[in-house]
Order: structure tokens, then sequence, then C-alpha cells
């Protein structure tokens, strides 16, 4: 039977995970860096029921030290998908909110 630990073991998370391996060119070294998000989770039942374990893990780029001169520079990745999503959610709550803000501006002001 699998247990809790064993989930636990299999979901792990290494440094190598989290920190590509450098690229080196024209003396400039690129150390790529992911932001890394894991969970495990595990249920049993009573004598005749199942029981299940399962875990997940999200990998998103977050963004790469450069080194040039010795010295490093932090560039952090820009998600232009999150840029883009927040854009549309301001946009449709002004889309749905604005006539009755402005018929309330309309009210004070008016």
């Amino acid at each position: 039977m699998t247990t809790v630990q064993d989930v636990l073991d299999r979901a792990s998370v290494s440094a190598r995970d989290v920190f590509g391996e450098p690229c080196e060119k024209d003396g400039v070294v690129v150390i790529p860096v992911a932001r890394v998000q894991a969970g495990a989770g595990s249920g049993g039942g009573g004598m005749n029921a199942g029981s299940g374990h399962g875990w997940g893990i999200k990998v998103e780029p977050a963004g790469a030290f450069v080194i040039k001169n010795g010295n490093a520079v932090w560039r952090p990745a820009t998600n232009v998908n999150k840029i883009v999503t927040g854009a549309f959610v301001v946009g449709a709550i002004a889309v749905w909110r604005g006539p009755k803000v402005f018929k309330s501006l309309g009210r004070l002001f008016g």
C-alpha cells in the first residue's frame, strides 16, 4: 500500500528543478530561474472503502540572473498572458459597473 510519505518522496523538487543549467556565451553567464509550487495529498476510507493519493506541480519562469564582468543582475520574466488577462478583467468590470458609476456620479454632481 502506498503511504503519504511515498507520495511526498515522489513529489520532491530539487534546486536543479528551480535553477536551470547556466548558459555562457561571450563572457556573459545566464542562470534561468523558475517558480515552483508543489503539493501532495492522501485520503483513506474505512474497512471496505478505498484510498487515494496524488500530487501536483506547477512550474513557471521567474526570470534569470545575468552575470557580466563580475556583476549579477536580476532580470524578471514578463508573463504577457497574466497582463492581458488582468487587463481583460478590469475592462469587463468597467463595462459591467461603469453605467451605474456614471449614473451615481450624475446624481452626485447633477
